[in-house]
């Protein structure tokens, strides 16, 4: 017989409105799972897992929310566990795609053990000469919305100046790194002196700065790019959008991956000089990159050998067990982290 055991879970309380709290989630050991599959089931293939890395992304407050029209991903179901990305490792499979032993990648629910019906996200990971963890990271969902974002949106063309919003995080690192391997100049921003050098000491930034210390940002931005910007990764919105766009140059490439200064607001900032997008000619555009993961065996020849020879690299900040998972979280937002965030639920 199989064993039948508890299952710890993060579970989300109710939808919110502003910043969210640790309160917001609630950890449980109340479900129970069995560590074998039926032999019969009308559910179609599932997959079993045990969970080993989750991955805290900005884009999961958007989920706290009740949905909105437009939006590309479901919001989170009030007493049910939260959902993310996530490292596991199969332990029974009815899907002819994963079999017992395999490590996947994808959506997951935020426990010790999973029994997926959805595996539309689900990727097989081929690659285990790298730290599993990366799966979260640099190789997982923010690598491809790095290399997405970078390569297809912004269009680079050598000697352009790039400039890199929350340039320390999960995403910002990537896109920094990428546009120096492509001879760009880049510039970044953050939250605080020791992601600043991080940016120029461990990154390769050619610049960076201190948002948080900046009385004006029209005038920071002219300081460290006074040439004007080729390029804008966003991920911040806001006031620093606005006044990007007075810095941006004529034929400038705005790639919008995220607005994380309007995610706890009751009513997003306004932006009061977008008809500069007329006047310099800027291209502002915006994406998402579930569209693009056909391209993921495409990002994974460019990433690996980078990512081999040292030519990239990559910062984690790394949380132990399931039940410190909703204060990391939490703390994207207020800037806590230094990296990529994660959670370890289990280690190998």
């Amino acid at each position: 017989m199989a064993d039948v055991v508890r299952n710890k879970q993060v579970i989300f309380k109710d939808y919110i409105n502003g910043y969210p709290k640790t309160s917001d989630m609630l950890l449980t050991s109340d479900a129970t799972v069995c560590l074998e599959l039926p032999n019969n089931n009308n559910d179609g293939p599932l997959v079993l897992t045990k969970n080993l890395y989750l991955s805290c992304d900005p884009y999961m407050r958007n989920r706290m929310n009740k949905s909105m029209e437009g939006s590309y991903i479901d919001s989170f179901t009030p007493g049910s566990p939260v959902i993310g990305y996530g490292v596991s490792r199969v332990l029974d499979s009815s899907h002819p795609d994963f079999k017992k032993g395999d490590l996947i990648w994808g959506l997951i629910n935020w426990e010790e053990y999973s029994l997926i019906k959805d595996t539309s996200s689900l990727i097989k990971i081929q690659h285990t000469d790298v730290p599993l963890s990366y799966y979260t990271g640099i190789l997982g969902m923010p690598g491809m919305t790095a290399y997405v974002g970078f390569h297809k949106i912004c269009s680079p063309k050598k000697g352009d100046t790039i400039f890199v919003s929350a340039a320390s995080g999960a995403v910002g690192q990537l896109v920094g790194q990428f546009a120096k391997l492509y001879g760009c100049y880049v510039v970044g921003s953050a939250g605080s002196q020791e992601k600043v050098d991080l940016l120029k000491n461990k990154f390769g930034f050619d610049e960076a700065f201190n948002y948080k210390e900046e009385q004006d940002l029209d005038s920071a931005l002219k300081r460290y790019v006074p040439n004007g910007i080729d390029i804008y990764f966003e991920n911040v919105g806001g006031k620093m959008l606005e006044e990007v766009l007075r810095n941006m140059r004529l034929n400038g490439r705005v790639a919008v991956c995220g607005m994380i200064s309007q995610y706890n607001l009751d009513q997003p900032e306004g932006i009061r000089n977008l008809f500069l997008l007329v006047m310099k000619r800027i291209r502002m555009e915006g994406f998402i990159v579930f569209d693009s993961y056909h391209l993921y065996p495409k990002f994974l020849e460019m990433i690996l050998p980078l990512i081999h020879e040292g030519k990239i690299t990559y910062v984690e900040d790394t949380v132990e067990g399931l039940e410190h998972g909703p204060a990391a979280l939490v703390g994207l937002f207020s800037g806590k982290n230094v990296g990529k965030q994660l959670v370890v639920v289990a280690h190998e």
